[in-house]
């Protein structure tokens, strides 16, 4: 099985790590860490130092309560970095739900968009089909970054999501996008209770159902806290043993902001699996 990308056909016959890259003074976690196009790009070459194998840059804050980022600001954060990145000899995803943006990035030979909106902004599903080769992530998200955790979902999470990503995935197919471009995430923390996150997890693979490899994000997110009293920069343990989890049920990439310990867990559980 592989992820057809821009410029890459991403293996996944093994797990893969997607080293996050915000470039925003609010992101829950990292938030104004990597702010400048040279500290963004210093902590590009951090991560792949670290192993590594894709990178997900993004220009807006999307916890809960954010408030959205303009037009022009979010592609004067986003497009120098990925101008630049894309010479790392490695896919290059970018993190945005705004077509504009999506079609700056994809110029520029960006590999894969990354959308907590799975494409529902008008003429963004338009502009990932009208490029032939491009790779999608298609997240569920409940209400939105404003709302999402305000009023969370009710009743079988599973089902709801599962149904989400089948259709919407269904609907980027319909418009000429090739199966093998395609990434689904059930999107951990975003309009779901702690309970619902972790039941996403316990049952994660029902959501192989819809046909598609799956990308779970639990890194540093608040239900780590929830559960082991941890603050954000507590939770790298917490995280690795999600990551691990959800690898375990079926996931073929995690999405996480500590490389170097997730890489070094997963060669524990690879060296497990291959005795």
């Amino acid at each position: 099985m592989f992820w057809q990308t821009s410029r890459f056909q991403i293996s996944l016959d093994e797990p893969r790590v997607m080293g996050i890259v915000n470039i925003t003074p609010d992101s829950f976690s990292d938030g104004g860490q990597h702010a400048t196009t040279a500290s963004a790009l210093q902590h590009c070459e951090q991560l792949l130092s670290e192993g590594a194998d894709i990178l997900d840059i993004g220009g807006e804050s999307t916890r809960p309560g954010s408030p959205p980022v303009s037009l022009e600001e979010e592609l004067a954060r986003v497009v120098p970095v990925v101008r630049h990145a894309v010479k790392l000899g490695v896919p290059i995803s970018v993190d945005s739900y705004k077509p504009q943006v999506m079609r700056a990035v994809l110029d520029l030979g960006a590999d894969i968009i990354n959308d907590i909106w799975a494409l529902r902004q008008p003429g963004a599903a338009e502009v990932v089909a009208s490029y032939r080769d491009c790779g999608v992530c298609l997240m569920h998200m409940h209400r939105d970054p404003q709302t999402m955790q305000v009023a969370p979902m009710e009743g079988d999470v599973v089902a709801q999501v599962l149904s989400f990503l089948e259709l919407s995935a269904q609907s980027l197919l319909g418009l000429g996008a090739k199966k093998t471009q395609i990434m689904l995430d059930p999107g951990i923390g975003f309009g779901k209770t702690v309970a619902q996150n972790f039941a996403l997890l316990k049952h994660q693979r029902a959501l192989l159902a819809a046909g598609f490899p799956l990308l779970a994000g639990w890194s540093r997110k608040s239900s780590l806290g929830a559960v082991t009293d941890r603050t954000v920069d507590e939770r790298m343990v917490p995280s690795i043993a999600a990551a691990m989890l959800a690898v375990e049920h079926g996931a073929a990439v995690v999405r996480v902001h500590d490389v170097r310990d997730t890489v070094a867990a997963l060669a524990v559980l690879k060296a497990m699996q291959g005795a």
